[in-house]
């Protein structure tokens, strides 16, 4: 397989809803079955830090379950909003009607 990093978009998360489950008790669950990393925790949402891709775990109301991609592009799908975890994207759907989140490349300092 071809190192292709340098020519693709990357899929930075992947969310899924936890709908009536607590965002700790979601987390205590995935960080027993599987080696990752909290990366952001709150009330309403965490993100999980695996090997090759995050998972947020969302609830109903805060945010849809989606697929989240980091894009240079990111602005050409619509007017940019900061989340509290630093990051600026915009929810679009695609055909068929599936939330996907289009993230700018995100800075390292």
């Amino acid at each position: 397989m071809s190192d292709h990093t340098g020519n693709f978009d990357s899929l930075h998360h992947i969310a899924i809803s936890v709908d009536d489950k607590s965002i700790a008790e979601m987390v205590g669950w995935y960080q027993q079955q599987f080696r990752c990393e909290v990366v952001y925790q709150d009330k309403t949402w965490a993100m999980l830090q695996f090997a090759n891709v995050q998972l947020a775990l969302v609830t109903p109301g805060q945010h849809p379950p989606h697929m989240g991609f980091e894009t240079s592009r990111a602005e050409e799908f619509g007017e940019l909003k900061t989340h509290r975890d630093g990051t600026r994207s915009v929810y679009v759907s695609d055909p068929a009607n599936n939330a996907v989140e289009m993230l700018a490349p995100i800075e390292t300092p």
